[in-house]
């Protein structure tokens, strides 16, 4: 199962952190709107990533609530009926929650830096760190921190919580 590892912090100066991740990126902005449906899953999460009417991605993922960097194991399946897909998961599994945001995603090495403003939230900034094989969590890790400080993103920012919960929280 590919694994990455992750953060999540809450953003003060959105502008200031979009400059901050140009600077270290080998590539992007890339701007993405994405619109994600949660179903009921007892082992981890699962949701359905909607980007258009053609192109979708059902996610399933494992990972700990907790503030610090952490390790995320997850699986991708694509689909090109999308809101067919998640008609047929709300009726077989029921929804539990929906997240819809616009992502401005740059890559830096194997760091994925996403510039997230989340309806009903706010801005916030999540990274991914892509681990190859042979990279341990410990690496991933250390180069989630590494960015950190790169961004000027403090452990005080840091979010224990996915968006999901996040919007439950606030309701």
């Amino acid at each position: 199962m590919p694994r990455n590892v992750e953060i999540k912090a809450k953003i003060r100066d959105l502008l200031q952190l979009r400059t901050r991740a140009q600077s270290i990126a080998d590539s992007g902005p890339f701007e993405i709107q994405q619109d994600d449906t949660f179903f009921v899953c007892h082992n981890g999460r699962l949701k359905l990533r909607i980007f258009s009417e053609s192109h979708g991605e059902l996610i399933f993922y494992r990972r700990d609530d907790s503030p610090n960097p952490k390790e995320s194991q997850y699986v991708i399946t694509p689909t090109s009926a999308p809101y067919e897909l998640r008609e047929m998961l709300v009726l077989s599994l029921g929804e539990c929650g929906r997240v819809r945001k616009q992502r401005t995603l740059f890559l830096a090495g194997n760091t994925r830096i996403h510039l997230d403003e989340v309806e009903g939230l706010g801005a916030f900034m999540e990274l991914e760190v892509v681990l190859s094989g042979r990279e341990t969590v410990a690496q991933g890790i250390e180069t989630a921190h590494r960015v950190m400080q790169q961004l000027g993103v403090s452990n005080q920012d840091l979010v224990d919580r996915a968006y999901v919960d996040l919007l439950k929280a606030a309701t």
